[in-house]
């Protein structure tokens, strides 16, 4: 049953980034040109999805079970160090030259557009590299 309830929320939030945009390079790239003609559509996409999650992650800091009665792992670390920074520095400009993320990737997969597996297989290589020089 876990599985199937994952494969229907999954289907549903690719659903939504197909129909927000969100899976088009274009959109992302002019999203982010903020000094050309910019389009700020996926600001709004950005704020939908944070309203919808608000309540359930206020739920999940309260009550950190599951319907399946497992325990929600939420991330303890409420601290900007440089890793976040640097971290967040790299996907940025993954994002800015390739104007997809992982799950956007996988959406355009699902689609038909091969040339995805490039950013994949890319951040599947960064992933290693990670846990290779982190030992994790």
């Amino acid at each position: 049953m876990k599985n199937i309830f994952a494969f229907l929320f999954g289907s549903l939030f690719s659903l939504g980034i197909i129909i927000s945009g969100m899976s088009n390079p274009e959109k992302v790239l002019a999203f982010l040109d903020a000094f050309g003609e910019w389009d700020a559509g996926l600001a709004f996409v950005m704020i939908g999805a944070i309203l919808v999650a608000f309540i359930p992650f206020q739920r999940a800091k309260r009550h950190p079970i599951t319907l399946f009665k497992e325990k929600i792992e939420l991330p303890q670390n409420h601290q900007i160090d440089q890793d976040l920074i640097f971290g967040s520095l790299i996907f940025g400009i993954g994002w800015g030259i390739a104007g997809i993320c992982p799950a956007p990737a996988l959406t355009l997969i699902g689609l038909g557009y091969a040339q995805a597996l490039y950013f994949i297989g890319a951040m599947l290589i960064g992933m290693i590299l990670h846990r290779k020089i982190r030992g994790v």
